[in-house]
């Protein structure tokens, strides 16, 4: 029964994603580079090994991956989303890019990441997400089950907006309601949540606010050695 209920909630949730970016899918990476702030230093800090394998769960249009790909040529790319329309377009991007033959595209729910891939790639040297754990109802267990995909020694990297604790309050309320628009809610939670996993289960969690708070980031360690991330200057 719960299987059940999972895959109903799922399919609602992949409805609505469709519905959100039917219209906006192709103009997509066009507007959304002047407020998703912080993709390019999240890719930046990757670092995956030498023939490391790399995904991003709501790879959306497939620009961060292409980007990934460019800057990490040594490593192997995977990505996944929830809604079809995005990746039309993603697949569309990708036969441009000249880098088709090093990504590998699934349709998939990010609450049930492993289900969108087959079983022998399921673990991966680095997983980010990238604007997109605002948009996930099960956020929480999103995080879980993407760090039970990390292989050992690997990272998970996290941005998304932050509360804009260092912004106007003005700014950060008409933030707010505009945002709403698209089903996005800043999860103003994340924080807490991470340092509490960390009690629970080992994980060694870093947090990097950028732009005044405007968007957070994070890098997620299995129990084990961690590497510290540059602080924004």
């Amino acid at each position: 029964m719960d299987d059940i209920l999972r895959k109903r909630a799922s399919d609602r949730h992949a409805k609505l994603m469709d519905r959100v970016y039917r219209s906006q899918s192709g103009i997509y990476d066009l507007t959304r580079k002047y407020y998703l702030l912080g993709r390019d230093q999240l890719i930046e800090e990757l670092n995956p090994p030498p023939r490391g394998r790399v995904l991003e769960i709501g790879c959306g249009t497939a620009r961060n991956l292409v980007r990934a790909a460019k800057v990490w040529p040594d490593a192997e790319f995977y990505g996944f989303d929830i809604s079809s329309e995005m990746l039309k377009v993603a697949r569309k991007n990708l036969a441009q890019s000249g880098q088709k033959d090093r990504i590998t595209l699934f349709h998939g729910d990010a609450e049930n990441p492993a289900l969108a891939m087959p079983r022998e790639a399921r673990t991966f040297d680095r997983i980010f997400l990238s604007f997109c754990l605002s948009m996930i109802p099960d956020w929480q267990g999103a995080i879980r089950q993407a760090v039970a995909l990390l292989a050992p020694g690997g990272e998970l990297h996290i941005v998304d907006f932050g509360q804009s604790e260092q912004l106007p309050a003005p700014f950060r309320s008409l933030l707010q309601r505009w945002l709403a628009v698209f089903h996005v809610e800043p999860r103003k939670h994340l924080h807490r949540f991470l340092t509490e996993l960390d009690c629970e289960i080992g994980t060694s969690s870093e947090f990097v606010p950028q732009y005044r708070g405007y968007s957070w980031r994070f890098v997620i360690r299995p129990p084990g050695a961690s590497r510290p991330i540059k602080e924004e200057t």
